[in-house]
Protein backbone atom coordinates (compact mmCIF):
# COMPACT_ATOMS: atom_id res chain seq x y z
CA UNK A 1 0.00 0.00 0.00
CA UNK A 2 1.42 3.35 -1.06
CA UNK A 3 0.48 6.94 -1.60
CA UNK A 4 0.92 7.73 -5.31
CA UNK A 5 1.03 11.21 -6.83
CA UNK A 6 -0.82 11.31 -10.15
CA UNK A 7 0.66 13.40 -12.94
CA UNK A 8 -1.56 15.36 -15.29
CA UNK A 9 -0.97 12.93 -18.17
CA UNK A 10 -2.39 9.96 -16.26
CA UNK A 11 -5.47 11.87 -15.12
CA UNK A 12 -6.18 13.17 -18.63
CA UNK A 13 -5.79 9.68 -20.08
CA UNK A 14 -8.20 8.35 -17.44
CA UNK A 15 -10.76 11.09 -18.09
CA UNK A 16 -10.57 10.43 -21.84
CA UNK A 17 -10.66 6.64 -21.46
CA UNK A 18 -7.27 6.11 -23.10
CA UNK A 19 -4.51 3.54 -22.73
CA UNK A 20 -6.31 1.46 -20.09
CA UNK A 21 -5.61 4.12 -17.45
CA UNK A 22 -9.06 3.84 -15.83
CA UNK A 23 -8.63 0.11 -15.27
CA UNK A 24 -5.08 0.61 -14.02
CA UNK A 25 -6.16 3.29 -11.52
CA UNK A 26 -9.05 1.10 -10.39
CA UNK A 27 -6.59 -1.76 -9.84
CA UNK A 28 -4.36 0.50 -7.74
CA UNK A 29 -7.34 1.47 -5.59
CA UNK A 30 -8.37 -2.19 -5.28
CA UNK A 31 -4.84 -2.89 -3.99
CA UNK A 32 -5.47 -0.17 -1.37
CA UNK A 33 -3.12 2.46 -2.77
CA UNK A 34 -4.02 6.09 -2.10
CA UNK A 35 -4.08 8.27 -5.21
CA UNK A 36 -3.34 11.97 -4.71
CA UNK A 37 -2.71 15.08 -6.79
CA UNK A 38 -1.38 18.59 -6.22
CA UNK A 39 -2.62 22.08 -7.18
CA UNK A 40 -0.40 22.48 -10.25
CA UNK A 41 -1.83 19.24 -11.70
CA UNK A 42 -5.33 20.65 -11.25
CA UNK A 43 -4.22 23.85 -13.00
CA UNK A 44 -2.86 21.87 -15.97
CA UNK A 45 -6.01 19.77 -16.23
CA UNK A 46 -8.37 22.74 -16.18
CA UNK A 47 -6.19 24.65 -18.66
CA UNK A 48 -6.82 21.93 -21.24
CA UNK A 49 -10.46 21.25 -20.39
CA UNK A 50 -12.99 21.28 -23.20
CA UNK A 51 -16.48 22.70 -22.76
CA UNK A 52 -18.74 20.04 -21.26
CA UNK A 53 -15.99 18.20 -19.39
CA UNK A 54 -16.23 20.23 -16.19
CA UNK A 55 -18.58 17.98 -14.18
CA UNK A 56 -16.78 14.71 -14.98
CA UNK A 57 -13.41 16.31 -14.26
CA UNK A 58 -14.52 17.89 -10.98
CA UNK A 59 -16.08 14.61 -9.82
CA UNK A 60 -12.75 12.81 -10.27
CA UNK A 61 -10.50 15.56 -8.91
CA UNK A 62 -12.69 16.08 -5.85
CA UNK A 63 -12.18 12.42 -4.85
CA UNK A 64 -8.40 12.87 -4.69
CA UNK A 65 -6.50 14.24 -1.74
CA UNK A 66 -4.62 17.34 -2.85
CA UNK A 67 -1.12 17.72 -1.40
CA UNK A 68 -0.08 21.34 -0.82
CA UNK A 69 2.70 23.23 -2.51
CA UNK A 70 4.54 24.78 0.41
CA UNK A 71 7.30 27.41 0.25
CA UNK A 72 9.82 24.60 0.82
CA UNK A 73 8.44 22.65 -2.13
CA UNK A 74 8.46 25.78 -4.30
CA UNK A 75 12.11 26.34 -3.37
CA UNK A 76 12.96 22.71 -4.17
CA UNK A 77 11.20 23.04 -7.54
CA UNK A 78 13.17 26.17 -8.38
CA UNK A 79 16.45 24.49 -7.49
CA UNK A 80 15.56 21.45 -9.60
CA UNK A 81 14.86 23.67 -12.60
CA UNK A 82 18.06 25.64 -12.05
CA UNK A 83 20.21 22.52 -11.64
CA UNK A 84 18.84 20.83 -14.76
CA UNK A 85 19.17 24.04 -16.78
CA UNK A 86 22.90 24.12 -15.92
CA UNK A 87 23.07 20.62 -17.48
CA UNK A 88 21.50 21.99 -20.65
CA UNK A 89 18.02 20.62 -19.97
CA UNK A 90 15.14 23.05 -19.51
CA UNK A 91 12.26 21.52 -17.58
CA UNK A 92 8.88 23.21 -17.25
CA UNK A 93 7.91 24.96 -14.03
CA UNK A 94 4.91 22.65 -13.75
CA UNK A 95 6.97 19.47 -14.08
CA UNK A 96 9.63 20.51 -11.56
CA UNK A 97 6.88 21.52 -9.14
CA UNK A 98 5.12 18.16 -9.50
CA UNK A 99 8.47 16.40 -9.03
CA UNK A 100 9.25 18.50 -5.96
CA UNK A 101 5.89 17.56 -4.38
CA UNK A 102 6.70 13.87 -4.85
CA UNK A 103 10.30 14.19 -3.66
CA UNK A 104 9.37 16.31 -0.63
CA UNK A 105 6.62 13.89 0.44
CA UNK A 106 8.77 10.84 -0.37
CA UNK A 107 6.09 9.32 -2.58
CA UNK A 108 6.25 7.93 -6.12
CA UNK A 109 4.95 9.80 -9.15
CA UNK A 110 2.74 8.05 -11.70
CA UNK A 111 3.25 9.66 -15.11
CA UNK A 112 2.90 8.87 -18.78
CA UNK A 113 5.68 11.37 -19.56
CA UNK A 114 8.74 9.85 -17.92
CA UNK A 115 11.11 11.98 -20.04
CA UNK A 116 9.72 15.11 -18.33
CA UNK A 117 10.96 13.77 -14.99
CA UNK A 118 14.67 12.83 -15.31
CA UNK A 119 15.51 13.48 -11.65
CA UNK A 120 17.29 10.44 -10.17
CA UNK A 121 16.00 11.29 -6.69
CA UNK A 122 12.40 11.04 -7.95
CA UNK A 123 10.74 7.65 -7.59
CA UNK A 124 8.50 6.84 -10.57
CA UNK A 125 5.69 4.35 -10.02
CA UNK A 126 5.69 1.73 -12.80
CA UNK A 127 3.09 2.41 -15.45
CA UNK A 128 2.21 -0.43 -17.82
CA UNK A 129 2.68 0.08 -21.55
CA UNK A 130 -0.28 1.58 -23.34
CA UNK A 131 -3.06 -0.96 -23.23
CA UNK A 132 -4.83 0.64 -26.19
Amino acid sequence: MAIILLDTSVIIDHLNGRFGRTEFLRDLLDRRHDLVCCPIVITEIYAGLRVGEEAKTAAFINRLECLPITPEIAQEAGLLRRDWRTKGITLSYTDVTIAAVAIHNRIPLLTGNRKHFPMPELQLFPLPEHAG
